[in-house]
């Protein structure tokens, strides 16, 4: 997969998690839902310390970009 593609990939991974409101959700949904949230959560925050890892290990850092 080349380097354009993996960021396009990223790119609509951060777009379809920035469409989702948990406080939107009803109290019986979350609860009944809970369980394979917290796996997808875990998950998706062992994929992005690989990610991070593998960026600091080439030497290179990870900043937040400056608002305009």
């Amino acid at each position: 997969m080349s380097t354009n593609e993996v960021m396009a990939r990223l790119e609509a991974a951060v777009s379809a998690l920035g469409d989702v409101d948990v406080s939107a959700w009803p109290e019986d949904s979350l609860r009944e839902q809970l369980g394979q949230l917290s796996t997808a959560l875990v998950a998706l925050d062992a994929a992005l310390s690989r990610v991070a890892d593998g960026v600091r290990a080439r030497g290179l850092r990870i900043e937040e970009p400056v608002s305009a």
